[in-house]
C-alpha cells in the first residue's frame, strides 16, 4: 500500500505557527533537570509514583542483574582499596616518626615502610583493573539498556492507535526517545554505581574513623546535621531555579526554531524586529534566573568547606590533646583521620546530589513507562482475509457513529453504498467529516457504532494490515524520505522492477523531470526532499500510489500542489488508474471531480446533498453554492 503520511482530523485545531510572531517554546524536548544541568530541555518535575516507579525500573532492568551483581562486587572491591590505603599510608608516617623519636631501629622502619610501600602499590593496581573492567560493564549495560528501551518504545509505537499520534506531540514522543532514554540510562551507569560507592565509602570510612579514634570520629559526626541543614535549605532553593531555567531554555530553543524555519514568514511581514524582541525577552529571563540559580548553587561547595575546615580545626584542636594524653595518637593517625573525614564528607555530599538527579531519572522512566502503558489498538487473532481474485470494491457504511471526543460527536448514523469501481467524489467546507471518513474506511480510528462492509466482509473481521493492502493513498501533505527518487517511488512495493517504476512515472507526468536530473532515478533526495519542488514532491507520491495497483483508490487533495496544466496531466493519469476502481477523491478544486460517478457533499458529519455534477447543480443547493463561488462568471 502506498500509504503517505495522513492528514490530522478535520475536526481537530492544528497547533499552526503564528506567521508574524512565533510562539516561543514550541516543538521543545522534555528532559532532565531539577539541578545545575545544561540540557537543552526542559526539565522533569518530581517523579509522581517514585517508589512505584523505582521498583518497576529494577525489574526492567532483570536482564543485567547478573552484570549489576559483578559491577556491586567490583565496586565494593574499588571502594575497600580506597578505604584501606590510607591506613598503610598511616603506618609508614607512625614508622617514620617512630624512627625519627628513636622508638624503632632504621631496619625495622626501612623493613616495614617498604612492606606498606608494596602493599599499597598492589592494592591501587588492582583498583585500576577493577575499575576499569567496572567502567566497561557499567558503559555496556547502560548502551544495552538503552537499546533495549527504544527498540520496546519502537515496537510499542507500532501498536498504538492514530489518536495517540494526533494527540501527543511529535517533538514530545522524539524527547522520550532521545533525552529520556538518556537520562535513564546514563543514570545506571553513572548515577547508580556513584550511589553505591558512595554509600559504601561513608560506612567504610567511619568505621576507619572509629579504629583511629573514636573520639575524633564523634566529632565528624556532630557536624554532619550541619551539611545535611545547609545542604536541604539552598538545594531546594536552587532546584526551583534550575526549574525555571530550564523552561525558559525550551522556550528559547523553540523560539529559535520556529523564527528561523518560518524566516520566509517573517521576512515577507517585516516582523524581523518583533521577532527579535520576543527572543531577547526570553534570553533576559533566562539570563536572570540562570544567574540566580547557579549564585544559590554555588554556595554549596564554599559554605561546605567552610563547615568542613572547622571540622578539620576541631579534629587537630582535640588531636592534639589527645596526643599528650594517655592514650596517644601519633602524626600519622591525625593526618590520615583528616583525611578520612575528607573522604567521609564528599560521599554524603554526592548522595544528596545523586538523590536530587534520582528524582529527574525516575521521572524519566515515569515518562517511559506512562508510554509503554498506552491502550493498544484492538488485538487481532485469526481474522479473515480479502479473496484477491474475487475482489470487486464494493464499500457500505451502515449506521456509522462516530466522535474523536466523547463531548462532540462528529458522524451520525451516516449510511452510505459505494458500488463497485464507481468513482466517489467527497466535497464540503474544512472541518466537514470529509478526511474522517476516509479516516474510519482505512480503520486509522475505529466506528463508535455502525460497521463498514468490503466486499460484505466487516473491515473489524479483517487484520489491518491486510485490510490497508486494498488501498492506494495520495495525500496533500506529501511524505518522502532520504534516499533516491527509485526507492521513494518502490516504497510501497519493494519487489517492482526498475521499468515498472519508469511506467509508473510517466503515468505520473514526472518521468521527464527525473530524466533531467544527473543521476535521473537514482537522485538521492534530502531530508523532507528539500532538493526538489512541492509539485514535483507529489507528482513522485502519484507515481508511488500508481506502482502499487491498489483494489481501491483514495485521493485527497492529490493535486493541489500542482499548477494547472500540471493537474490536467494528473488527471488524465488518475483517470486512467481509477478505470474499473473503486475510488474515492476528496476535493476542493471541483473542476478535478466534475465527472465523478457520485458527488457526496458534507457538512458537520453528516452528508447533505449526493448526486452527479449535474444533478447537484440543478438542486441549487450546497454544492452549488460551492461551485459558483469557484466558477463565477464560467460556463458550466
Amino acid at each position: 500500500m502506498s500509504e503517505e503520511k495522513r492528514n490530522k482530523p478535520e475536526n481537530q485545531n492544528n497547533n499552526a505557527q503564528k506567521p508574524m510572531t512565533p510562539r516561543p517554546g514550541g516543538a521543545r524536548r522534555r528532559g532532565g533537570g531539577g539541578g545545575p544541568g545544561w540540557a537543552l530541555s526542559t526539565p522533569q518535575e518530581k517523579a509522581k509514583d517514585f517508589k512505584g516507579t523505582v521498583a518497576r525500573l529494577v525489574s526492567y532492568i532483570s536482564d543485567f542483574k547478573v552484570q549489576m551483581l559483578f559491577i556491586a562486587i567490583f565496586i565494593t572491591i574499588v571502594v575497600a582499596v580506597a578505604v584501606i590505603a590510607p591506613n598503610y599510608t598511616r603506618h609508614i608516617m607512625n614508622d617514620m616518626q617512630g624512627f625519627i623519636t628513636g622508638t624503632i631501629t632504621f631496619d625495622e622502619a626501612k623493613t616495614n615502610i617498604l612492606t606498606y610501600f608494596i602493599i599499597i602499590l598492589v592494592l591501587y593496581g588492582v583498583r585500576y583493573v577493577v575499575e576499569i573492567v567496572a567502567s566497561v560493564m557499567g558503559n555496556k549495560v547502560s548502551v544495552t539498556l538503552g537499546r533495549k528501551f527504544r527498540r520496546t518504545m519502537r515496537d510499542k509505537l507500532e501498536t498504538l492507535p492514530i489518536k495517540y499520534f494526533d494527540s501527543e506531540q511529535t517533538g514530545n514522543i522524539l524527547s522520550m526517545f532521545q533525552n529520556d532514554v538518556d537520562i535513564v540510562t546514563n543514570s545506571i551507569q553513572q548515577t547508580l554505581i556513584s550511589l553505591i560507592s558512595s554509600v559504601f565509602m561513608v560506612v567504610g570510612v567511619l568505621v576507619m574513623m572509629f579504629i583511629i579514634s573514636w573520639q575524633l570520629a564523634l566529632i565528624a559526626i556532630l557536624i554532619l546535621p550541619l551539611y545535611v541543614v545547609f545542604t536541604k535549605v539552598i538545594a531546594k532553593k536552587s532546584q526551583s531555579k534550575f526549574i525555571k531555567q530550564q523552561r525558559f531554555l525550551g522556550s528559547l530553543n523553540g523560539n529559535i526554531e520556529e523564527t528561523f524555519s518560518g524566516s520566509t514568514v517573517v521576512k515577507l511581514f517585516g516582523k524581523e524586529e518583533e521577532s527579535y524582541q520576543e527572543f531577547e525577552k526570553i534570553n533576559q529571563d533566562l539570563t536572570d534566573v540562570a544567574r540566580d540559580a547557579q549564585f544559590l548553587s554555588g554556595l554549596i561547595r564554599p559554605l561546605m568547606e567552610f563547615i568542613s575546615n572547622i571540622g578539620y580545626v576541631a579534629v587537630v584542636f582535640v588531636g592534639g590533646i589527645l596526643a599528650g594524653a594517655t592514650i596517644p595518637l601519633l602524626i600519622g593517625d591525625i593526618t590520615i583521620f583528616i583525611s578520612y573525614q575528607r573522604s567521609f564528607v564528599n560521599p554524603i555530599l554526592n548522595i544528596a546530589g545523586i538523590i536530587n538527579q534520582l528524582q529527574s531519572t525516575v521521572a524519566g522512566a515515569e515518562r517511559i513507562f506512562e508510554l509503554l502503558d498506552q491502550v493498544e489498538e484492538i488485538p487481532e487473532q485469526d481474522l479473515a482475509e480479502f479473496p484477491e481474485s474475487d475482489f470487486t470494491g464494493h464499500v457500505e457504511f451502515k449506521d456509522i457513529d462516530f466522535s474523536y471526543t466523547e463531548e462532540q460527536h462528529l458522524i451520525e448514523d451516516l449510511n452510505l453504498e459505494v458500488y463497485p469501481g464507481r468513482q466517489i467524489a467527497i466535497v464540503g467546507p474544512t472541518g466537514a467529516g470529509k478526511t474522517t471518513l476516509v479516516n474510519l474506511l482505512m480503520r486509522f480510528y475505529e466506528v463508535s457504532n455502525g460497521n463498514i462492509l468490503i466486499d460484505g466482509v466487516k473491515a473489524t473481521d479483517v487484520k489491518r494490515t491486510n485490510l490497508r493492502k486494498l488501498f492506494g493513498m495520495v495525500l496533500q501533505d506529501t511524505w518522502l524520505f532520504a534516499g533516491t527518487i527509485k526507492d521513494n517511488v518502490k516504497y510501497g512495493r519493494r519487489d517492482a522492477t526498475d521499468e515498472e517504476v519508469i511506467q509508473a512515472c510517466k503515468q505520473a507526468h514526472v518521468h521527464h523531470f527525473i530524466e533531467t536530473l544527473p543521476q535521473g532515478y537514482d537522485t538521492v533526495l534530502k531530508e523532507d526532499a528539500a532538493n526538489i519542488s512541492q509539485g514535483q514532491k507529489q507528482l513522485l507520491t502519484i507515481a508511488r500510489a500508481i506502482l502499487c495497483n491498489p483494489k481501491i483508490l483514495i485521493l485527497d487533495e492529490a493535486t493541489s500542489s500542482v499548477d494547472t496544466r500540471t493537474e490536467s496531466y494528473i488527471q488524465n493519469a488518475m483517470d486512467y488508474m481509477m478505470e474499473g476502481r473503486t475510488s474515492f477523491v476528496i476535493a476542493h478544486r471541483l473542476s478535478t471531480i466534475k465527472n465523478a460517478n457520485l458527488i457526496l457533499v458534507m457538512n458537520e458529519g453528516a452528508i447533505v446533498e449526493q448526486g452527479n455534477h449535474k444533478e447537484l447543480l440543478e438542486k441549487n443547493g450546497v454544492y452549488a453554492d460551492l461551485y459558483n463561488s469557484q466558477f463565477l462568471n464560467q460556463p458550466t
